[in-house]
């Protein structure tokens, strides 16, 4: 499982410093259930089905939606609107697209368009009712956190989250 979280790690660095010319700093991943995980304010989800079957999904605040959406489009926003959805959408899209990359030698996957989710308090739809859900937080600018969380679950038990 280690090597899995490595390369989920791994992108997100990659894609944040390569789309937004961005650092972020991976805290300790953890595994959550589905009533525990953090209160976010926008979720971005990609379906994985395939080999294994499951979901990816970036969680943040608010504030840092606006932020990484006015990086992506020069442009300031107020509020979640239709470019922040889509900003979240295309970064979750890219994340899921690199790591499909990157399992596509052990595992055979397709992935879902990307969904978006905004409200506060607002829950995920996990796939699976007793799925376990890996989390790894992430800080950016000044110290600023959002979440990967991953529920994979594969058939035949090569992967085991």
């Amino acid at each position: 499982m280690e090597k899995y979280i490595r390369s989920f790690i791994d992108v997100c660095k990659n894609v944040f410093k390569e789309l937004l010319n961005a650092e972020i700093e991976a805290g300790r991943p953890y595994f959550s259930n589905q009533t525990s995980y953090p209160n976010w304010d926008i979720s971005g989800v990609i379906g994985i089905m395939g080999d294994v079957c499951g979901a990816v999904v970036i969680s943040l605040k608010k504030r840092l939606a606006l932020k990484l959406t006015e990086i992506l489009t020069s442009r300031k926003r107020e509020c979640l609107d239709d470019e922040v959805v889509d900003s979240i959408g295309e970064i979750i899209n890219i994340i899921a697209g690199n790591l499909k990359l990157d399992f596509e030698q052990e595992f055979r996957l397709v992935i879902s368009l990307p969904t978006v989710i905004c409200g506060n308090g607002h829950t995920i739809q996990w796939p699976h009712s007793n799925a376990r859900i890996i989390c790894i937080p992430f800080k950016i600018f000044n110290g600023e956190v959002f979440f990967l969380a991953v529920a994979i679950e594969s058939a035949d038990s090569s992967i085991d989250a």
